[in-house]
């Protein structure tokens, strides 16, 4: 199918050749951001041998999920095809791929931490599987149908309501239930942990309250996994939504939300799930082998990491004698009294 205009495709999407260009950057810029920020995870992991562990090796593909979204955003150029092409599948492909690792995460807690099951291991391949054959057959069903032209500032599906209608179905839907998946299961574990927590008080005549607040603030930080998705996406859910109801007025502040926050979803989820204590003490740690000991004292980060014990360090459930980045020491306790 021929490639439409740009006056086309300028009155598809109702925005002006100014406001494109304003999208073009902020989803570019946006997109850096993510990518330097996913690229330093899985630089670390791949650096660090500290960091090898299974709960981390999830947050490593999650990161490197977001790398190649990231950097797809950025190559895609409206002017020429092939690139549209190019983008606009790996895109798809790719976030997909990012927010179902999310939910392996979540279901990774939720087995150890709810069900006291000790095989969340054994779930590697069948993980792998599941995001990446989801994220393939996702990709593949939207594109039947679907020409990939350039119908506004980034490439995506004609303007028929068909794509429209093909995109919302095999991404959004999908999106939104990982969203909800996420939600119920991290409300489980913070419930389970909390009444860990209480029992753990009772049962101690001085509790420390240096780890409760630890704890609490890793719980906490927990609640927070499914907002990333909801922050992310919430914006160009309403203006997908809203461009499938009324296809000839296009809301630019709305599209300006949708493609900056979108485009931050891998930042958000490197801050996250990747920017812990472990990775700040093995950061910190090769830092220090390149400066004088007489100047280490002015390290704020260092001096922190060694004042205090990794509380908010996510402790093993699998192995008592591997340490794991996803659960804190209450839940080891938990397991302990069970």
């Amino acid at each position: 199918m021929k490639a439409p205009s740009t006056a086309a495709a300028s009155a598809a999407v109702g925005l002006s050749a100014a406001d494109r260009h304003v999208l073009t950057a902020v989803s570019a810029g946006a997109a850096a951001l993510s990518l330097a920020g996913s690229a330093f995870i899985v630089l670390c992991y791949l650096l660090f041998k500290e960091l090898h562990k299974f709960s981390f090796k999830l947050v490593f593909f999650l990161a490197l999920s977001d790398v190649f979204c990231s950097f797809f955003t950025i190559v895609g150029d409206p002017s020429n095809r092939f690139f549209c092409y190019a983008q606009d599948y790996s895109v798809h492909f790719f976030c997909v791929a990012s927010f179902l690792w999310t939910t392996t995460i979540a279901f990774t807690l939720h087995r150890t931490v709810v069900q006291h099951k000790t095989d969340v291991e054994d779930y590697g391949s069948v993980f792998h599987l599941y995001v990446w054959g989801i994220s393939l057959a996702t990709t593949v069903i939207r594109s039947i149908g679907s020409d990939y032209g350039r119908p506004g500032a980034w490439c995506w599906t004609e303007p028929a309501r068909s794509g429209k209608a093909s995109h919302l179905i095999t991404f959004y839907v999908p999106l939104w239930s990982a969203i909800l998946y996420n939600g119920f299961t991290y409300f489980q574990v913070n419930r389970t942990l909390s009444n860990a927590t209480r029992m753990a008080v009772a049962l101690s005549e001085q509790p420390n309250q240096s780890d409760m607040r630890a704890e609490k603030k890793a719980f906490n930080r927990w609640g927070y996994y499914p907002l990333i998705l909801i922050g992310s996406w919430s914006f160009a859910t309403i203006n997908r939504l809203y461009d499938f109801i009324s296809p000839d007025h296009k809301i630019f502040w709305l599209s300006f939300l949708d493609v900056g926050f979108a485009g931050l979803m891998g930042l958000f989820n490197s801050i996250a799930y990747g920017l812990n204590s472990s990775v700040r003490r093995a950061v910190t740690e090769r830092i220090e082998l390149w400066i004088p000991e007489k100047y280490r004292r002015w390290l704020p980060v260092s001096s922190k990491l060694r004042s205090r014990q990794p509380e908010s360090e996510l402790t093993s459930l699998i192995v008592a004698s591997q340490q794991d980045i996803l659960y804190p020491k209450s839940v080891a306790c938990f397991a302990i009294t069970h």
